[in-house]
């Protein structure tokens, strides 16, 4: 597995130490649970935008929003 540094300002390092002490765990560790954590929150996102016929239907949609020439509010959509 490679590695990559991060640049992390010293009063977060500094909290960061504090809580994986409290937790008894080490900082590598509390990283990667935060950046698995990312990446799930976004990969719906990230399996819309691989597929490029969804990208195109995505912004045609928000091209009529804007121009007002189509779409429905949440209210016709409730009804």
């Amino acid at each position: 597995m490679s590695s990559v540094t991060v640049r992390i300002p010293e009063e977060k390092r500094d909290e960061l130490k504090i809580v994986a002490s409290l937790e008894k765990r080490n900082i590598k560790e509390i990283l990667t649970e935060l950046i698995d954590e990312y990446i799930e929150r976004h990969r719906e996102t990230l399996e819309l935008l691989s597929r490029p016929e969804w990208v195109d239907i995505i912004r045609n949609g928000r091209e009529e929003l804007a121009s007002g020439t189509k779409g429905r509010s949440l209210d016709e959509l409730e009804g």
